[in-house]
């Protein structure tokens, strides 16, 4: 059977790689952008130093950024209208994955009209999404490269997901000078992310030799240089490490795709309004331990990459001991440890089980666990 590896395809990486956009937009005869951002980043200076490089080629903008950190259909709705009201003709997202979903589903909802609900699910649009750069400014969450993105139904307390070829964006900015100095909590959160996608698209069915290639580098660069990222904000050869694992990460969960502990992690957004990489990073553990009981056979590459000695050891003894160094890497690096801790209630356990099971990452997990069984791997961190 043939595998399709969806890549944007353009991607600037690495340090100051921002200063040579322009001349990739001049390219493309693009007139004025919509710069789809959050308060902070704006009043932060960050998104201006992009729009620095709009101005330097006599390319107008307008800014939307009312992005919330787990954005919603409000958001989507709010940028459609900004856009046609100032005649844009490509967007530019400045953020980590809240502007960078957004924007897609802006792009979308503009291309395809209705209402971004209608996306819900895998591959629901027609028509590709309004061309779009994403300047990305954390590392991990990789939705700048990957044709996935999350919107929150504020009526349903439900995160949709939407898993569609027509989001891919045109254009990648990476540059690691654009994340230094982020606070140690976010650049947890974040690498934490990139690890989940990068054992997710390891585990998953639908893993082949180059998703498996991909996400094995990304677990060997996270174990290394994740807890150097998260001690030192200026440390500028961990943050550009990182930079390459989201993209590792996202050629290998974009193209293998994920499972179970995405599918949990998005329902205590969409309810609890949690970040969402240190949901994952509290999930993955005990989601990954279920998983190796029915296959352990792909820990022992995952050890390997961890930096596990795995001589002499089985595959399940590698399962164990790749589910110990995710525990210990975890506390390095400050996640939290329960889900009580961040207000989660085990009256809504039964609520955030049913929808995780209509997820659409779910299906891309090794075992299909029953509901008993999602609730018991909610309790176990409650």
């Amino acid at each position: 059977m043939s595998k399709v590896l969806y890549v944007p395809s353009i991607n600037l990486i690495g340090r100051g790689c921002l200063a040579e956009v322009g001349p990739f937009i001049e390219e493309l005869g693009f007139k004025k952008a919509l710069l789809v951002t959050d308060k902070f980043l704006n009043e932060s200076g960050i998104a201006q130093r992009v729009l620095d490089q709009l101005d330097k080629i006599g390319v107008s903008y307008v800014v939307y950024d009312e992005v919330k950190p787990n954005p919603t259909t409000k958001n989507v709705h709010d940028g459609v209208e900004v856009f046609k009201n100032n005649n844009c003709d490509f967007i530019i997202s400045v953020g980590g994955g809240s502007p960078q979903d957004a924007a897609k589903g802006i792009g979308l909802v503009v291309t395809n009209g209705g209402h971004v609900r209608d996306y819900e699910g895998v591959g629901k649009t027609k028509y590709k999404a309004v061309p779009t750069i994403a300047v990305n400014t954390t590392a991990g969450t990789s939705a700048e490269y990957t044709i996935n993105y999350v919107i929150t139904d504020e009526d349903r307390e439900v995160k949709m997901v939407m898993v569609d070829k027509n989001s891919l964006v045109t254009i990648t900015v990476n540059d690691p000078e654009l994340m230094m100095g982020k606070p140690k909590d976010l650049t947890a959160a974040t690498g934490m992310d990139a690890l989940t996608h990068a054992m997710e698209a390891i585990v998953t069915p639908g893993a082949y030799p180059i998703t498996d290639a991909t996400a094995l580098a990304a677990v060997e660069i996270i174990f290394e240089y994740l807890p150097r990222a998260v001690k030192d904000s200026t440390d500028i050869e961990a943050r550009e490490q990182m930079v390459y694992v989201m993209f590792l990460a996202g050629v290998a969960f974009n193209n293998a795709g994920l499972g179970y502990v995405h599918a949990m992690a998005h329902q205590l957004g969409g309810v609890y309004d949690l970040p969402h990489g240190v949901c994952n990073a509290m999930l993955l553990p005990i989601v990954e331990r279920e998983n190796a009981k029915r296959d352990p056979s792909k820990f022992r590459a995952i050890a390997k990459a961890a930096g596990i000695d795995i001589t002499d050891k089985t595959d399940e003894q590698c399962a164990s001991a790749v589910i110990k160094a995710i525990k210990k890497l975890s506390n390095e690096v400050g996640i939290p440890s329960k889900l009580s801790e961040l207000g989660v209630k085990e009256v809504d356990l039964e609520k955030l089980a049913n929808n995780a099971m209509k997820d659409a990452c779910a299906p891309g997990n090794p075992f299909q666990p029953t509901k008993d069984e999602v609730i018991s791997m909610f309790k176990e961190i409650l």
